[in-house]
C-alpha cells in the first residue's frame, strides 16, 4: 500500500514521476499459483489520495487469486496446445520415414531421436524440419539451430 505516491521514501524517482502524472496513491497485491509460486501481481491506482479500508485490501486479494487461477489455467492449456502440437508434428515426421525408408514406427522414432542429439537439436526442431522440407537437417543445417536452412540431408537407417 501506497498512500501518497509521490513522497513515499521506497520510490523516490518513480513516485514523483508517477504523482507527476496523476498517481495518488496505489494497492498492489501479488498473486501465485496453486505451487505458490509468484505469477505477477495486480496494481491498482487512484487520482486521489485516500486510505485503504480492510475492504479494499480483501477485493485485491480475492480478485489476484481469481487473476491467478486464471492465467495458470490459461498457461496449462497453452502447454498442453505446444505438446500435441508437438506430438503431432513428431508423427507426422515418422509417417515420412516410415513410408519412405520401410522403417517401423518404433525406428522411425529413433532416426528422429538419434537425429536430435547428434545435431544437438530438440526433437520438435527435427520433425517440423523434416515435415516441411521431406529432409532430416544436415550438420551444416545442425549448425545454426534457431534457423534451419533448406539444404537437408539423407537418411540412413539404423
Amino acid at each position: 500500500m501506497v498512500v501518497d505516491v509521490g513522497s513515499d521514501p521506497r520510490w523516490p524517482r518513480w513516485g514523483s514521476r508517477a504523482a507527476e502524472l496523476g498517481v495518488a496513491c496505489l494497492l498492489a497485491v501479488e498473486f501465485t499459483t496453486s505451487d505458490d509460486r509468484r505469477a505477477g501481481s495486480i496494481n491498482l491506482y487512484w487520482r486521489r489520495p485516500r486510505c485503504f479500508a480492510a475492504d479494499d485490501v480483501a477485493f485485491a486479494h480475492i480478485f489476484a487469486r481469481h487473476a491467478a487461477v486464471a492465467l495458470e489455467h490459461s498457461l496449462e492449456l497453452a502447454g498442453l496446445n505446444v505438446a500435441l502440437d508437438g506430438r503431432k508434428l513428431i508423427g507426422q515426421a515418422q509417417g515420412i520415414l516410415m513410408e519412405r525408408h520401410g522403417l517401423d514406427e518404433k525406428r522411425a522414432f529413433e532416426v528422429l531421436r538419434r537425429y536430435s542429439q547428434d545435431h544437438n537439436l530438440k526433437l520438435r526442431q527435427v520433425a517440423e524440419y523434416l515435415v516441411a522440407t521431406r529432409r532430416l537437417p544436415d550438420r551444416d543445417d545442425a549448425a545454426t539451430p534457431g534457423q534451419l536452412s533448406d539444404a537437408g540431408g539423407s537418411v540412413t537407417t539404423p
